[in-house]
């Protein structure tokens, strides 16, 4: 089954990233890197991503048969999706065991959702 491992941002942890020295910094990214070469090799990994800024988000929205845009994320939100990882596990608890692994984990802004099979599909 697919799980989706949603990483969430809020001030706080964008105060926290910010504070940190280059070493800190490279070492969080050295985390990942070694997150995605785990499960790379384990055939679990089908993609992950980080998200730009959310102030770079635009909302969309259809009227009149037109497409109208605005600036900034869907909702006025305190926390908000920072990134992303798309994984294969035969169990849920493999899912939240990966979602552990995610530095921001310690912080409780992991979110670990199963993907939706609609008419034998997933989606």
């Amino acid at each position: 089954m697919r799980y989706v491992i949603l990483i969430h941002s809020n001030p706080a942890s964008r105060a926290a990233w910010a504070g940190m020295s280059e070493a800190e910094q490279s070492a969080g990214f050295a985390a990942y890197a070694a997150l995605d070469e785990e499960l790379t090799a384990s055939g679990e990994l089908i993609l992950s991503e980080a998200l730009a800024d959310v102030t770079l988000a635009k909302r969309v929205r259809r009227e009149a048969g037109r497409a109208l845009t605005t600036d900034g994320p869907f909702a006025e939100v305190k926390e908000y999706l920072a990134g992303f990882y798309l994984v294969e596990c035969s169990q849920p608890e493999r899912a939240v065991e990966i979602a552990a692994k995610v530095p921001e984990a310690h912080l409780g802004l992991i979110e670990v959702r199963p993907v939706l099979k609609l008419g034998g599909m997933e989606m």
